[in-house]
Order: C-alpha cells, then sequence, then structure tokens
C-alpha cells in the first residue's frame, strides 16, 4: 500500500479519530502565548543583567520561538489552531507568519502538494531531503553557514528581491507587488520595534530578534528538515518516509518546540493539532512500533544524515550540492518555511 492510499481509520478507530481531531482555540492562544512569553523573558534577562552568556542564551531560546511561530503557524495552515478559520488565520497571520516575514496562504498552497507527493519525484520539499545522507565535513560547511547568519542573509535577500518585483516595473506596480508580498510583514515589524523601543530596549530588535532569525533559527530549521524525512528507509511506506525524533527538554527548548518532533503521526493524520501528536503516538505505537521510523534523539539522526565518508567530499560533488542548493532557494523564495 503506498503513501498515497493509507486512511486515518487504518491506523485509529473512529473514537480515538473524533478525539484527536478536536481544535481547541485557547490551547492553540496558549501555544502562541508561551511562545511570546519566552521570548519577551529571554530580552528581560539580557535587559537586566546583561553579558556574553545571557545574550547566546537569549538568542537561543528565541531563535527556537521564532521557528515555533513558524510551527503554529503550519498548524494554521492546517485549519489547527481554532475550528474557527477567521479566528484560525488570524491567529496565524498575525502573531505566528507575519512576525516572521512568513505568510499563512501562500504557504498552505505550496505545503499541501508536500503532504499529497511525500518523498515521491513531485514532492517540492524533496530537495530538502534527497541530497542526504552527505559527509561531516559537508555538514560542517553548512551549520557554519547557518550559524554565521550567510544562510538568513541570503533567504532574506532572495525574499526581498521577489517582493520588489522586476526592475522594469513602473514604480507603482513595484510598490503594490511589495506590499502584497511583504507590507503586513513589515508593519509587524515596525510595530514590534516600536513597542521595544517605548520599553527603553530598542537594541533588543536587532540584538535578540533579527540576530537569531537569521542565525540559530537557521540551525535549528536544517536540523529540523533533516530529521523529518532525510534518509528515511521507504519513500513509498507512509511509516517509513518520515520521521519522528524522541526529544528531552533541552531539545525541545532549543530545537525541537511544540511537538514538531512528531512528525510522522502528523503525516499520517495533517488535520490533528500539534497538541495531539503526543497522543497519535502513543496509540499508534500500541499495534504499528516496529514498522515507525523513529530515532532516539537528533543528535542519533545528525549521525544517520552525516554518515557518507568524508573522502567522498570531492570537488565535483560539491558543484552538485551547490546545484542542489540552488534549486531549493528558488522553490518559493519568498515563502519557503522548511517543509514541515
Amino acid at each position: 500500500m503506498t503513501a498515497l492510499r493509507m486512511r486515518a481509520r487504518d491506523f485509529l478507530s473512529e473514537d480515538e479519530l473524533v478525539a484527536v481531531r478536536e481544535r481547541v482555540t485557547w490551547k492553540g492562544v496558549a501555544l502562541i502565548a508561551h511562545a511570546w512569553a519566552l521570548i519577551l523573558g529571554a530580552i528581560a534577562l539580557v535587559a537586566w543583567w546583561p553579558n556574553p552568556l545571557t545574550y547566546l542564551l537569549a538568542v537561543g531560546i528565541i531563535g527556537s520561538r521564532q521557528l515555533g511561530l513558524a510551527i503554529l503557524m503550519h498548524d494554521g495552515a492546517h485549519g489547527c489552531l481554532s475550528a474557527d478559520e477567521n479566528t484560525n488565520l488570524t491567529l496565524s497571520q498575525w502573531f505566528c507568519a507575519y512576525p516572521i516575514f512568513a505568510e499563512t496562504r501562500a504557504y498552505r498552497r505550496y505545503h499541501l502538494q508536500h503532504h499529497a507527493r511525500t518523498q515521491q519525484e513531485d514532492d517540492p520539499d524533496l530537495v530538502l531531503s534527497a541530497p542526504f545522507p552527505i559527509t561531516q565535513l559537508s555538514y560542517r560547511r553548512k551549520f557554519i553557514r547557518d550559524l554565521t547568519g550567510q544562510t538568513g542573509y541570503q533567504q532574506r535577500k532572495a525574499q526581498l528581491l521577489n517582493a520588489l518585483g522586476p526592475n522594469e516595473w513602473p514604480l507603482a506596480q513595484r510598490a503594490a507587488h511589495f506590499w502584497a508580498k511583504l507590507g503586513p510583514q513589515c508593519v509587524v515589524n515596525a510595530i514590534l520595534f516600536a513597542a521595544l523601543a517605548a520599553l527603553g530596549v530598542w537594541w533588543a530588535y536587532p540584538l535578540l530578534w533579527l540576530v537569531p532569525l537569521l542565525t540559530w533559527q537557521m540551525v535549528i530549521t536544517r536540523i529540523r528538515n533533516i530529521a523529518e524525512h532525510a534518509v528515511v528507509p521507504d519513500s513509498s511506506d507512509p511509516l517509513r518516509n518520515t520521521r519522528t525524533t524522541h526529544a528531552n527538554f533541552i531539545e525541545r527548548l532549543f530545537i525541537a518546540p511544540y511537538y514538531v518532533n512528531y512528525h510522522l503521526e502528523h503525516h499520517l493524520l495533517f488535520y490533528i493539532p500539534c497538541y495531539n501528536l503526543p497522543r497519535v503516538h502513543r496509540i499508534l505505537s500500541r499495534t504499528h512500533a516496529g514498522r515507525m521510523e523513529i530515532q532516539p534523539n537528533y543528535l542519533a539522526v545528525l549521525r544517520l544524515a552525516t554518515a557518507k565518508p568524508n573522502q567522498d567530499d570531492r570537488p565535483g560533488q560539491l558543484a552538485s550540492s551547490a546545484r542542489r542548493a540552488r534549486a531549493g532557494a528558488e522553490v518559493g523564495a519568498d515563502q519557503k518555511a522548511g517543509g514541515f
């Protein structure tokens, strides 16, 4: 049975499906509030006790919550933040997507193709997993590019150029195109900057919002991409073409917020709110544990993904990797949120 033919009732009973499908608005709001509380708490920590250690800690926490906002936007794209679509879209757009320069509806159109064709040749996210396994040296280069902001800069540059439109367009047309692509995102970020300035910490916007967005958030987005679909055992088996990765408290704090590690469960039932995914995991584990692609932690996944011998890291292969990376950057350059 292929990945395109599996049904929810092949895995859960009708009563179980009814229970895990329930979308509770206050739970969605609570997760969003949790993300912003940690962000503001990290900013307050640095403002109250400024030193290199608190700054690095804050960058790690804020970067992980920025990924968390992307995850909650992704829940919104699946209609899971609230049973009411207007509420769902408002929460997803204004409190999750716009602050991180994303957009829910554009992401939804692209992302549902990934669910329909997971790990098949026409999966738009295949470029994120196809190059693996790679060498440890190759991953180290990627990690350095991510951590130093090079990856984030290139992505945001591509997003900005796409929003500005071609140079030959009239100014009015370019302005309208920019507003349609990035207008609300810029407004929300201007409000965020103004609010921080009003609190006397204007410096927090560049140092504790943009820096994490361009650095640590890029690092863990790549790790999450790898964990979800790279080096999976069987591209046509829905229990083995997507991975769930167990995460301890530290991993959930800095790498995998808001149940994003339960990716196999999400793919089997993509209309399930993220807070119900652990329950789905427990149900599936009772009958399908032997078939499910599960790894004990993110380090184990990275070992699998970097298992290619370093002597294979030759110039010709590096050029091929660069071509794949460019191809990936071109897929939805103004909206790529990293798969899920």
